[in-house]
């Protein structure tokens, strides 16, 4: 294949650079990033329910204070703590020292904290009501149920909080069997233990066995002597821990379990109550990933009563979203899925007769944005077909189509007016730091426009292109150049990537999706930094993810080699090359540098995983299958047993107290590369677990950063 340079007209996208006066240091880049230096924002920006006028604070003289404007108003001042603490002049909470962070858009009650409670204030009426008491507010998992009851755990048991009554649930909660918190390692879109019906009345909960999980000792080297916590945590190929899902009725204070059946070993995901609480729904999936079933099951009984519906898939299905049910039509409801190759709405009956697709094409419906208040419009967020741009959609049920709501190209995060005729939009791309518009009536008004953050520090030119590779598949990639780039020169240069699934390196955002300047920084040194989204990367469609089944890293590392020849003539110096990445992008790291010596000189790779039969089994299964089932694939990918290829400078790091990417990883192959008289460089971070956050991520990339130079420049 011949390979051309795209540039960045290719995606109508244009090469940013800034007139410079400093530069970012590494402490900018890396600590100020989202502080300081980010785009500036409106705080607690926000509709206040039930009316088309947003709100958001306000500082002047040193004090903040709430102003409130629409599509169609100017802004003026809406509430003063002065003004806030006369409404509650009549309660305990009438002496607020300073305005608090108010939610106005859930209810028709203003909610907020006041002296360690959380409380609903009637603006009309000025009420009072504590939706969470102060020696509740930092209860484990606490989870309200929107009518006044609350649940959460202590001691490991759960316990519910009526009007009336305290009430403990369960009474065998201990480390081995868990109650009422995330399962399944937090796979399958699964955040939470707890989930109250709509009334209030039934709180549904998982329970979790883990006896049977293997132990693993996480060391607390602060202590002297250490001391060890033990997690559980299950390897790919070993026992998985056994999950059901309770229900307590708080009418009757009674539980009762949904009989989900065996093997034990299933996830259980997607919990949804019915609209009438008589039913509740769950994406019951097999251990192989590859058999999904939405099961209804009796609420009073706990009884299985029907299969909805069912998903098969040659390689794995995973579904991420509980069912939505339409407003006006109760015996309606619409699930997410990618059964036609990419992610889209679709809308079934009860009975699980599908109706009609409501989305398609190439771009990936990411998220439901709810209805507005007649039922008619769905919002929803999609990528484009290329996974660069966030953009808001309705779908009119009685068109039937759907229509961009925010057109302007970037990055769009949005909040809906209780009508659904009103839209706050804030947004980015590379070029906009951030710009905040209101919609009404299609017509769009700027209320916020961000200045360039690094205007004075910055002249680094980015920009995004189009890479194809040899099957002929779109990669996103972006570019970070040096000061004065020209494509005649050479230029050490670093690329960094992950290319795993549920991760995406590059958007048409602020900074191209980068949460800190590092790229910049490191541009600014002389290097040209290339950052590439390859196959497995998210938002790109089941093919674009699936295509590294059973042998994780091998389609990735040839994207690699393909992005690598467009720029054989754009100033590479292929002597000075870097590759660096963390977590799955550690395993890609060290994957090719072993399966492709000599490409790159240095490579870091932090948090890797070594050898997939050490990584949990709910993530490693659903991409590789179990050892047993698929040895050749986890030889191939045991970096383990090929530590003697490695030629190149490898700098390891590990943070001593991860839970996620166990250290064993990163050990077993120092010790491999020990063994074979192989020298590889180690760097140890710890109190930190699977990322370094902090004050220590400068320490961190300081350290990368030195590692680099020490190889890179000349």
């Amino acid at each position: 294949m011949k390979y051309l340079f795209i540039n960045i007209l290719f995606l109508g996208i244009t090469i940013v650079g800034f007139t410079q006066t400093n530069s970012l240091s590494l402490e900018d880049a890396m600590l100020k990033a989202r502080t300081t230096l980010a785009p500036e924002n409106l705080k607690g920006l926000q509709f206040i329910y039930g009316t088309n006028d947003y709100v958001y604070l306000k500082k002047t003289a040193g004090k903040e204070f709430w102003v409130k404007g629409n599509s169609k108003q100017t802004e003026l001042p809406f509430l003063t703590i002065e003004q806030l603490n006369l409404k509650l002049a009549n309660t305990v909470y009438g002496n607020l020292e300073s305005i608090p962070s108010i939610q106005f858009n859930k209810t028709a009650d203003w909610i907020f904290m006041a002296k360690g409670n959380k409380i609903a204030l009637n603006p009309k009426t000025n009420a009072v009501t504590i939706l969470v008491a102060k020696e509740d507010i930092n209860k484990k998992n606490l989870e309200e149920s929107g009518t006044g009851s609350i649940a959460f755990l202590q001691n490991n048991n759960i316990y519910v909080k009526t009007k009336d009554n305290l009430t403990q649930v369960t009474k065998d909660g201990s480390e081995n069997l868990v109650y009422g918190s995330s399962v399944h390692r937090d796979e399958f879109g699964i955040t939470k233990g707890f989930f109250w019906s709509k009334d209030g009345q039934q709180l549904a909960f998982y329970r979790m066995d883990q006896s049977m999980v293997a132990d693993y000792p996480i060391i607390d080297w602060s202590e002297n002597p250490a001391t060890n916590t033990t997690i559980k945590y299950p390897m790919a190929g070993g026992n998985s821990h056994h999950v059901t899902i309770g229900i307590f009725n708080t009418l009757t204070n009674s539980t009762l379990y949904l009989k989900t059946g065996s093997p034990a070993e299933q996830y259980l995901t997607n919990i949804a109550w019915a609209p009438d609480h008589q039913l509740i729904y769950v994406a019951m999936l097999n251990r192989a990933q590859n058999e999904m079933h939405l099961n209804a099951y009796n609420s009073k009984t706990g009884d299985f009563v029907k299969t909805i519906l069912t998903e098969k898939e040659d390689k794995y299905t995973e579904p991420l979203v509980p069912m939505l049910f339409l407003p006006n039509q109760p015996g309606q409801f619409i699930w997410q899925s990618n059964t036609d190759g990419f992610t889209h709405l679709y809308l079934y009956d009860i009975s699980g007769k599908l109706i009609r697709q409501l989305t398609g094409g190439k771009g990936e419906v990411l998220e439901n944005k709810g209805f507005d208040a007649k039922g008619e419009n769905l919002f929803y967020v999609a990528t484009d077909s290329r996974g660069l741009t966030k953009k808001l959609y309705s779908y009119n049920f009685k068109k039937k189509t759907s229509v961009l709501l925010t057109p302007a190209e970037g990055v769009h995060q949005t909040m809906i007016s209780t009508d659904g005729k009103s839209i706050l939009d804030s947004y980015s791309n590379i070029n906009t730091p951030r710009i905040i518009q209101v919609w009404n009536n299609n017509s769009a008004k700027n209320i916020f426009t961000a200045a360039n953050p690094l205007k004075d520090i910055d002249n680094t030119k980015m920009d995004l292109f189009a890479a194809v590779n040899r099957h002929g598949d779109t990669l996103n990639v972006k570019t970070y150049y040096p000061e004065n780039y020209t494509a005649s020169n050479k230029y050490p240069a670093i690329v960094y990537w992950y290319g795993g699934p549920h991760a995406q390196m590059v958007t048409n955002s602020w900074n191209a999706g980068a949460g800190d300047y590092w790229f910049k920084y490191m541009a600014q040194q002389g290097y040209l930094v290339i950052v590439p989204d390859v196959r497995g990367s998210d938002n790109r469609g089941k093919q674009f993810e699936q295509s590294m089944f059973r042998e994780v890293g091998k389609v990735q590392m040839e994207d690699l080699e393909d992005i690598l020849k467009y720029y054989e003539n754009a100033g590479i110096d292929k002597n000075r090359m870097g590759l660096f990445g963390w977590s799955f992008g550690g395993f890609m790291t060290t994957n090719f540098i072993l399966q492709h010596p000599g490409v790159f000189k240095a490579a870091v790779a932090g948090g890797p995983v070594m050898d997939w039969s050490l990584y949990e089994i709910m993530y490693t299964e659903r991409y590789m299958d179990t050892p047993q089932e698929n040895p050749d694939g986890y030889k191939a990918t045991n970096l383990v047993q090929q530590a003697g290829k490695l030629k190149d400078k490898l700098l390891l790091i590990h943070g001593l107290q991860d839970p996620v990417v166990v250290q064993q990883n990163s050990v077993n192959f120092v010790k491999a590369a020990i063994d074979k008289g192989i020298p590889v460089d180690y760097m140890i971070y710890p109190g930190h677990e699977h990322n370094v956050i902090g004050k220590d991520r400068l320490h961190l990339y300081q350290k990368i950063t030195d590692y680099f130079n020490q190889y890179l420049k000349k």
